[in-house]
C-alpha cells in the first residue's frame, strides 16, 4: 500500500511538471523541492522503462510516452477533484470565468437575476481579461466559462452557443449623421478600435467591400468595454458587438450611424467538462442565460453574413 501511495505521489509530480513544463513550477505548486520532484519523475522512468522528459538545459520537453502518460493523468486527476468537490460545502456552487467586458456589459446583470430564481446554486463570477479567450478546466479554477469563440473544443468539453458575435459601428449621437450616406463619411472620423491588433473594423469594412479604406490611425484600446465608453464620450467611432452594446443603444446613449451588422462566425460559448459533478446546475444557468439574450432589432438592422 506504501508503495501505491508513493507512486501517486510521483504521478501527481509528474501531471504538474508536464503542465508547466518545469519542474521548479511543479515543486512550489505541490510545495516540494525541486530535488522531490526530479526524484518523483526517475521513480517513474525507472517503473515504465521509458524517459518522460527530454532534458535540453533547463527546458523540459515531454517525449512521446510523457505525453501519452500527461494526457490520460489530465482526465484522471480531474475525476478524482471532482469526486471531493462533492464533499466540499462548495458542491453545488458554480466558479465561472468570463472576458471582462461580457461580464461588465451582459453577464453580471444576467447571473443577479439567476441568483434570484436559482439561490441554491451561489455563483462565483471572475471576470479575466484575455488576449485569446482560453480555458483549462484542468489547471484553473473554474467549473464553467463563458468565452467568444466558434464553438470548437476538446472532446470532453461540452459547448454551447449563446449568442452570435455581431460586428456594428456606434458612436454618440452627436458625432456622426444617421445614418451615414455613404462609406465616405468615415474619412473624418476617428477610428475607436477595441483590439490591438484592429481586427474588429477591418473584418467589417471587408464584408462591407471597403478594405482599402485605411484604419491606420485612430485610439486603440485592450477591451470592448473601452471602446465602446470612448464613443459614448464622443472620442470617435467604435466597432462592437451588437448584443453588448444593445442596451446602451436602446437608451440612446450609441447610435449606428451604419445599419449594417456583419456576422464573424465567432459567438459567445457557455462550456464545462462533460464529467462535471455539477452538469445540473450547468444545465440550469444554461437555459436561465439563453432566455436573458437581448433580441435583435430586425428593422432597423441588416443582417449580413
Amino acid at each position: 500500500m506504501s508503495e501505491r501511495i508513493q507512486a501517486l505521489h510521483a504521478l501527481r509530480a509528474f501531471e504538474v511538471a508536464s503542465r508547466y513544463g518545469s519542474f521548479t513550477r511543479a515543486a512550489q505548486e505541490l510545495a516540494l523541492t525541486q530535488g522531490a520532484v526530479s526524484h518523483h519523475i526517475k521513480t517513474l522512468e525507472a517503473l515504465f522503462g521509458c524517459d518522460l522528459f527530454e532534458r535540453r538545459g533547463p527546458k523540459l520537453r515531454l517525449t512521446e510516452h510523457g505525453s501519452l502518460l500527461a494526457q490520460e493523468l489530465k482526465v484522471g486527476f480531474k475525476i478524482i477533484e471532482n469526486a471531493c468537490a462533492l464533499l466540499r460545502q462548495d458542491r453545488y456552487g458554480l466558479r465561472i470565468k468570463a472576458p471582462s467586458t461580457l461580464t461588465v456589459r451582459w453577464l453580471l446583470r444576467a447571473l443577479d437575476g439567476f441568483k434570484k430564481v436559482e439561490n441554491n446554486y451561489p455563483v462565483q463570477l471572475s471576470s479575466v481579461w484575455m488576449d485569446i479567450d482560453a480555458v483549462d478546466f484542468y489547471s484553473e479554477p473554474y467549473d464553467c466559462a463563458i468565452l467568444l469563440g466558434d464553438g470548437r473544443c476538446e472532446a470532453d468539453v461540452e459547448s454551447l452557443k449563446l449568442f452570435d458575435e455581431w460586428l456594428i459601428p456606434v458612436c454618440h449621437p452627436n458625432y456622426l449623421a444617421q445614418p451615414a450616406a455613404d462609406m465616405s463619411a468615415l474619412g473624418g472620423c476617428e477610428f475607436l478600435h477595441p483590439s490591438p491588433d484592429r481586427r474588429d473594423w477591418r473584418r467589417w469594412l471587408a464584408r462591407l467591400g471597403a478594405p482599402h479604406i485605411s484604419i491606420d490611425q485612430g485610439q486603440v484600446f485592450d477591451t470592448l468595454d473601452q471602446g465602446i465608453s470612448a464613443a459614448q464620450q464622443g472620442l470617435g467611432i467604435s466597432v462592437v458587438d451588437l448584443v453588448l452594446a444593445s442596451a446602451d443603444l436602446a437608451a440612446g446613449n450609441l447610435v449606428t450611424p451604419f445599419p449594417q451588422a456583419v456576422a464573424t462566425g465567432d459567438g459567445y460559448y457557455m462550456s464545462w467538462l462533460k464529467t462535471s459533478p455539477k452538469a445540473r446546475q450547468m444545465h440550469k444557468l444554461r437555459d436561465y442565460l439563453l432566455a436573458q439574450v437581448p433580441v435583435l432589432p430586425e428593422k432597423t438592422i441588416s443582417y449580413l453574413y
